[in-house]
């Protein structure tokens, strides 16, 4: 089962050449599931979720921010929503939405998104989700949001052999506070199977987008996070890196790079045969 996370930068920049630009990124991945975050849809117009699931032949589900105008006066367009959503090869079956906490002076209608899927075999509880940015205060808001996503996790991940599989932009580094607090809580980085030396920054400097953040490193702040396998080993990561690092056709797809993990569909598959993951997950 392929898995992606990807943050498509809202409707920034050359948004129209940009969506071509995602949906041929997503289009070579063949992704099962998608986890979205600054999706946008227009008042009466088009959901990029509802199109891109359209031209993928997917299912989709999108949850809009309840609080978007911070978003819109950026762009100067009341207009435009922006949300999460989630695309998948199979149905919907359930569905709920986590608002993240964040205090008035902070708070731009952040979410936590949660589908089941109606997979082959057994359905999949999975979650994507889009902490606040910025440094400072913004630190400990997202370790409150990271609280609020385990109990949200753990409220849904029932039901199922399958583990709940959690994807998003956290706006924080690997060892951030906020990040080892998902860990603790019994969710694991996928990224730990990735090849030794893979490039890993989701925020790259070498994005035209990201170059004005000047003497700044890139960072990974992305994650497809996995609960413990299932029986036989099912939802173990076995292979995971970035995608949409790079132009198509000369453009940027985002100014964020997506996150691609594969995983055992069928609680069968062996053991990666190389990386740094922990053994026996």
């Amino acid at each position: 089962m392929r898995v992606v996370t990807w943050n498509l930068w809202w409707r920034f920049g050359p948004w129209a050449d940009r969506r071509e630009a995602i949906l041929a990124v997503l289009r070579e991945l063949a992704p099962d599931v998608v986890g979205l975050q600054e999706v946008w849809a227009v008042d009466g117009g088009e959901n990029l979720a509802a199109s891109l699931a359209r031209d993928l032949g997917l299912h989709w589900d999108w949850s809009p921010s309840p609080a978007p105008e911070r978003w819109q006066r950026r762009i100067g367009d009341d207009t435009v929503g922006v949300g999460t959503a989630v695309l998948s090869r199979w149905p919907v079956v359930e569905r709920a939405v986590l608002r993240l906490p964040a205090p008035s002076e902070l708070d731009d209608g952040r979410l936590a998104s949660y589908a089941r899927l109606d997979a082959p075999g057994h359905r999949i509880p999975f979650f994507t989700v889009h902490l606040t940015s910025g440094g400072g205060p913004a630190g400990a808001v997202r370790r409150e949001q990271a609280a609020a996503l385990a109990g949200f996790v753990t409220a849904h991940r029932h039901g199922t052999a399958h583990p709940p599989v959690v994807t998003g932009d956290f706006n924080a580094r690997p060892e951030a506070p906020e990040v080892r607090l998902l860990r603790a809580g019994g969710l694991r980085d996928a990224w730990d199977h990735a090849a030794p030396g893979a490039p890993s920054g989701t925020w790259d400097t070498a994005n035209p987008y990201v170059a004005h953040a000047d003497g700044e490193p890139s960072v990974r702040i992305d994650y497809v996070h996995v609960g413990p396998p299932g029986p036989g080993g099912l939802g173990r990561v076995l292979a995971v890196r970035r995608a949409g690092a790079g132009p198509v056709d000369g453009v940027w797809p985002s100014d964020h790079a997506a996150v691609v993990a594969d995983l055992a569909a069928d609680g069968t598959a062996p053991a990666p045969a190389s990386g740094p993951g922990t053994p026996g997950w």
